[in-house]
């Protein structure tokens, strides 16, 4: 009798008493290690690869085991797709911008500025392509890869002076991940690539003027608050950053079918958890954070428009420049075009009616 016509007419309960194992279980013990780019403090970020490895474990009865690691404890943290690609690691969970000095190419596993927001990356990468292409990408690296957390709209930073037009940024030294450093080069920045662990003391020290993470429940974490009180919004060049989860095409193949179904399950369980978990302690920071003297601002009109010209210019000019970019870019731009178009009709009408709904009841109390 086939499997799947014995399960229809036994049911579970019917293989267990046959004494039948489940597919998983018959399948061999697989072992990996999982570098991450982040640390053990980030419980949210580096807290993505521990769902990962708790999932696929239970749903294995630990027949496949991912061993987790955090930034720099087996491998740097800049230094997780080499590892991949060389098979020293079977596997990261990373910020694929991290790796634009490779190729800019990299930044659309992950985010580029004045990009889409995490609902329209999921979009983009579930049911628009997106995931083909870049896998397509990836495989001159011997990687595949699946999305596996996002963090939202991310902050504009933490800013030891404020910043009140687009002079004031000329000559900054600003730790910013990814491409956002190349449009804000235009404008006179100096972007730094620093480590999530490393950017307070650089910060503390006056190494760099600014800086940027995530957002308040991450930024509060690393005391970003202690050194800096002027806190900008919005994090333009991502949107909705999505972190991946970066596998050798080899160490992928090698896995039983079954797994790599449940690995690719547990990395669609840890791209929703993560979002979900920044939305819910996101909110309680942001108040903690301004109780304690954190002076919230926005970007002026004048600096979002700057920054997005330099932007179009910026990602045009590579577009002319590199074909694995263009390829991926032109059908990004379409399917985001059309996303803000849809986004603006009934989205963003509803939140921004209850925002202004919401202030008015607070303003009549």
């Amino acid at each position: 009798m086939e499997r799947r016509s014995f399960i229809a007419h036994t049911g579970i309960a019917g293989i267990l008493a046959a004494g039948t194992a489940p597919v998983f279980a018959q399948a061999g013990e697989v072992k990996w290690r999982l570098a991450s780019s982040f640390p053990k403090s980030l419980d949210t970020i580096f807290g993505g690869a521990v769902t990962i490895s708790e999932r696929v474990a239970s749903a294995t009865n630990n027949k496949f085991q991912i061993q987790t690691f955090a930034g720099g404890e087996i491998v740097p943290p800049f230094g997780v797709v080499d590892a991949v690609q060389n098979a020293t690691i079977e596997c990261t969970h990373t910020a694929p911008y991290y790796f634009f000095g490779k190729d800019p190419t990299f930044a659309f596993g992950c985010a580029i500025p004045f990009g889409m927001n995490d609902r329209q990356q999921n979009a983009w990468m579930y049911h628009g392509g997106g995931r083909q292409l870049y896998n397509d990408f990836l495989k001159d690296y011997n990687i595949i890869s699946f999305a596996a957390g996002n963090t939202g709209c991310q902050m504009g930073g933490w800013f030891r002076k404020e910043i009140k037009t687009v002079d004031d940024l000329k000559g900054l030294k600003f730790r910013v991940g990814g491409t956002g450093g190349l449009p804000l080069q235009k404008l006179g920045v100096v972007p730094q690539q620093i480590p999530g662990g490393d950017i307070y003391p650089a910060l503390e020290k006056g190494t760099i003027d600014a800086a940027e993470w995530v957002g308040p429940y991450d930024d509060e974490k690393l005391g970003f608050y202690k050194v800096a009180k002027f806190y900008y919004y919005p994090g333009w060049w991502e949107g909705g950053p999505e972190l991946d989860l970066f596998v050798n095409i080899k160490a992928y193949n090698d896995l039983p079918k079954e797994y790599q179904s449940i690995l690719q399950a547990a990395c669609h369980e840890a791209n929703v958890d993560m979002m979900a978990k920044y939305d819910a302690l996101n909110p309680a920071a942001l108040k903690r954070l301004i109780a304690g003297g954190v002076k919230l601002q926005p970007f002026s009109n004048d600096i979002m428009a700057a920054c997005y010209k330099a932007t179009q210019e910026v990602y045009e000019g590579i577009a002319e420049k590199n074909a694995k970019f263009k390829k991926i870019y032109e059908p990004w731009k379409a399917f985001k075009g059309d996303q803000i178009e849809w986004f603006s009709v009934a989205e963003n009408h509803f939140d921004n009616f209850q925002i202004a709904a919401q202030r008015l009841e607070r303003r009549k109390k």
